[in-house]
């Protein structure tokens, strides 16, 4: 490999919850020289120069771009401000990390695209589901004609996960800020084009978004599917649980996951062969992604598991699609904002749960 040994140096923006994951993962690697670490808050400035003395702590992320040294940034802000930074990272020829959506509005998402494609800069998103061992242990199974014909792909994510107004902001509803991952893994499997849907959501807690949303529909190749995601279970149930599910059904047989958030199990059943794995679940793969650009750029050859800026506008732009399906239809409203707030209070308190907001322990959502 080209520059065996050599540290990439790279400038962070933005060390919210996700920032620090990225943070944790490129200390470990080995890999990466932090050279930045921006953030508007005070308060978070300061985490950071405790967590990473040797890295230079700034408010003002123009500084970062405008270090030649600074060889890749990290977007890790809110979705707003990602067009205008990824246009900055072009303009310096920065290559670019973004966590996903890569802006706040479809249209924007598509002018990121145009940009990137036409730079030199190597980009990619977080779709981290695309680097999990159990997708890609299901995928080679399923490339291996072990199922016959992928003919139906089932999604279900469901968790208490966050509740409304605790950080989807620019991000959109529950499923588009989570749910567009798996709009995204189910194209990936699907190897096509959305072709038709028809969405049902529903209004919980009666806020002015929907919070539950399941899709079903075609791709243009003839597999069908359907997506269930909401952040809606349990959130005041005593003991809190959650149903996360892929499944997928052949002409022959049949493959699928279920996790816990701890461990996977993935259960294959072939015309061959039938096999139950078990390994541990992986989080977010933010090192897998964090090492696959690393090598990418060590080796001067983009690594073709990489999602790219596109694939992130897709998912994003049929993600609201399917929302905007669901309003045409009816969406009813039910429960009461004052259980909403019972929902935030509860969390707010928790000292472990499903996607707790940064300084909590929490499990992923």
């Amino acid at each position: 490999m080209k520059n065996e040994g050599k540290k990439i140096k790279v400038g962070l923006i933005g060390f919210g919850r996700m920032g620090n994951f990225y943070f944790q993962a490129m200390q470990k690697s080995g890999k990466w020289d932090i050279a930045y670490i921006c953030d508007k808050s005070t308060e978070t400035r300061d985490n950071a120069k405790r967590l990473s003395p040797s890295s230079k702590i700034v408010s003002d992320e123009q500084v970062i771009f405008e270090d030649p040294e600074v060889e890749v940034v990290g977007l890790f802000a809110l979705a707003d401000s990602r067009k205008a930074q990824i246009e900055k990272a072009v303009q310096y020829g920065k290559h670019i990390m973004s966590e996903k959506p890569i802006a706040d509005t479809a249209e924007k998402e598509w002018e990121v695209v145009r940009i990137t494609e036409g730079s030199s800069s190597l980009s990619t998103v977080n779709l981290y589901l695309r680097n999990s061992w159990y997708h890609n242990e299901i995928k080679k199974f399923i490339e291996e004609g072990e199922i016959g014909e992928l003919a139906i792909i089932r999604v279900c994510h469901m968790t208490p996960g966050l509740a409304p107004g605790e950080g989807h902001e620019y991000e959109g509803p529950s499923f588009h800020d989570c749910g567009m991952h798996y709009v995204d893994i189910a194209r990936w499997y699907a190897g096509s084009m959305f072709k038709t849907w028809n969405a049902q959501a529903v209004r919980m807690w009666s806020y002015k978004d929907p919070w539950w949303l399941q899709c079903h529909g075609t791709f243009e190749n003839g597999i069908v599917f359907d997506i269930t995601q909401g952040h809606v279970y349990g959130q005041l149930s005593k003991d809190l649980t959650h149903n996360s599910y892929i499944d997928l059904v052949g002409t022959k047989g049949i493959a699928r996951m279920t996790h816990d958030f701890k461990t996977a199990v993935v259960d294959l059943h072939g015309v061959n062969r039938t096999e139950r794995i078990e390994r541990p679940f992986g989080g977010k793969n933010i090192d897998k992604l964090c090492d696959l650009v690393a090598d990418s750029l060590l080796s001067g050859t983009r690594h073709p598991n990489l999602p790219t800026m596109r694939d992130a506008a897709i998912a994003s732009d049929y993600a609201w699609k399917f929302l905007e399906d669901a309003a045409s239809h009816d969406l009813p409203a039910i429960g009461s904002l004052q259980t909403l707030e019972e929902i935030r209070y509860r969390r707010a308190h928790l000292e472990n749960g499903y996607g707790l907001l940064r300084k909590r322990v929490h499990k992923e959502s």
